[in-house]
């Protein structure tokens, strides 16, 4: 529920039918309140301090203890609640935008940007707002994040490498259309230099601090993106997901994920990590988020030779959910992960799903040739002249993959492709009769000190479920599920041919209004 002033407060100062009738809006300072009507306002002083996130003060002259009220900070920024909360004159984009600035102050996680915006910075954003209502954007004062290697105009990108920063003229035709929509921008996020990474400790930057568990890692590479979720500063944030950097973190975040179709996002503007498989994803506060940010940045984009059209696809009016076979489920000596996923499958075969055992070899086939194979020389080839002059300035682990795709030869690369081509085919047969794919996000969840211990170990077992997904041109949802005995989040991704995205949010969502039926009523 949103932050509602009219039913929580000072009934000992202000009559309930006062409030009830009157009180438009109430702004919040250190120790007054300014109660606003319509055509007036007027100032009330307190004997205390009411910046404190709850307020519990006791009234002078004996006066009775009154009902604590949250701050703007503690409001859920769900776009659907933030929507409702500017329409009904309850809270403006700049009261929003200076708690959530306030916010980022007093969490002491500094460490989730490499740059945040002033408020003299987003005074633009802000004044283009007053002069238009709410209803008329669709994503009107929601405030968002960007991984820092998209482009935001007049803000460097460094792609976590400062010696690398450039500073565009332009947005990504990505950010561009979030913020014609009515978003608000609030900075550029942390992560793992050049996008190389799942952990989220590979920057010169910090590590952003993981809430739900500080001795753990944030998942990475969009590190900060999906923090500052978690963090309560933004209601939505752009990663990129190349390798799983829009899943892994969603889940070790409790977060929605989304990573579209290669080329459904505009990939212009954004600091390439392998340019035939990159993607702009979504991390949200909830799925409903998720489906209506990515309709709206979406779209066509003739300067990204990369794009392809927008098509939305439906699935199979199926009851049936693949999972990976026993064996070729991996969760590396994790046995609290291991049992919650035999749980969010029983949660699943509850709500009617049935799960049926598929051969993903082909999946996992396919995910070793993106790193044990050539495919790493897409990065280097990006990188490759700022390699040979900048060598000291890249992350230890960073430097030592994009070093190993020099030597691939295009022999090795032509054979990787033919291989990537039969385990597609391969990989089609298992998608007959079932609505989509679910496994684990991720099968495990490391800590800070076993990352210290071996940078590369752990990061190599995130990809187990990941790595695949844009090899075989699949879309996927991250999605949460639970957490383990330990309080240790869980999620499960699921997964879809291309152009099945906006269809699979809805399936991970529990609705069944994206499902086409099957042939001859199979299923």
């Amino acid at each position: 529920m949103g932050w509602q002033p009219h039913a929580t407060a000072y009934d000992s100062i202000f009559p309930r039918h006062f409030i009830h009738r009157h009180i438009v809006c109430l702004r919040l300072h250190r120790s007054s309140v300014t109660c606003v009507r319509s055509g007036f306002s007027f100032h009330v002083h307190f004997p205390f301090d009411i910046s404190n996130h709850h307020l519990t003060p006791h009234l002078p002259n004996g006066g009775e203890r009154v009902t604590p009220l949250p701050l703007i900070v503690n409001l859920s920024l769900d776009i659907q609640n933030l929507r409702k909360l500017y329409q009904n004159n309850e809270l403006t984009p700049r009261q929003l935008c200076e708690a959530l600035w306030k916010r980022a102050e007093s969490i002491h996680n500094p460490d989730i940007w490499i740059y945040r915006l002033s408020l003299e910075e987003l005074e633009p954003y802000l004044l283009k707002l007053e002069s238009a209502a709410p209803a008329t954007l669709p994503l009107y004062g929601i405030p968002f994040a960007i991984k820092d290697n998209i482009d935001l105009a007049g803000v460097p990108t460094t792609a976590a490498c400062p010696a690398y920063a450039y500073t565009p003229e332009v947005s990504s035709p990505v950010v561009e259309k979030l913020i014609e929509a009515g978003a608000i921008p609030l900075g550029k996020t942390n992560l793992d230099q050049f996008a190389t990474g799942l952990v989220g400790v590979r920057s010169p930057y910090g590590v952003p601090r993981n809430p739900l568990a500080p001795d753990r890692v944030p998942g990475g590479s969009s590190s900060g993106s999906a923090v500052a979720l978690s963090e309560g500063l933004a209601s939505f944030s752009l990663g990129t997901d190349t390798a799983g950097s829009g899943r892994v973190p969603a889940m070790f975040n409790k977060l929605w994920g989304i990573k579209p179709s290669c080329g459904r996002l505009s990939t212009s503007g954004v600091v390439p990590a392998c340019r035939t498989l990159d993607c702009v994803s979504i991390f949200t506060l909830n799925g409903a988020d998720g489906r209506t940010t990515l309709q709206i940045a979406e779209g066509y984009d003739a300067s990204d030779s990369y794009s392809r059209p927008t098509v939305d696809r439906a699935r199979p009016a199926s009851r049936k959910l693949g999972i990976p076979k026993p064996g070729q489920l991996m969760f590396f000596g994790d046995a609290g992960y291991e049992t919650t996923w035999e749980k969010a499958l029983s949660d699943l075969q509850s709500k009617g799903w049935d799960c049926v055992e598929v051969d993903f070899e082909p999946f996992l086939k396919a995910a070793r040739l993106l790193y044990e194979g050539p495919w790493v020389s897409e990065r280097t080839t990006v990188l490759k002249d700022f390699l040979a002059t900048n060598a000291a300035d890249f992350f230890p682990a960073t430097r030592s993959i994009i070093e190993g795709g020099i030597q691939n030869t295009a022999c090795e690369a032509f054979a990787a492709m033919y291989q990537l081509a039969d385990l597609r085919r391969e990989s089609e047969a298992v998608w007959e009769g079932i609505a989509a794919i679910v496994t684990p996000t991720a099968g495990g969840f490391p800590t800070l000190a076993e990352m210290e211990a071996d940078p590369i170990g752990p990061n190599s077992q995130l990809g187990y479920y990941t790595n695949f997904m844009n090899l075989l041109d699949l879309c996927a949802v991250a999605a949460p599920a639970g957490e383990t005995e330990a309080g240790l989040p869980f999620g499960l991704t699921w997964i879809a041919p291309r152009d099945s995205d906006k269809a699979l949010i809805d399936l991970a969502m529990g609705e069944r209004n994206s499902l086409q039926p099957l042939p001859g009523g199979a299923g």
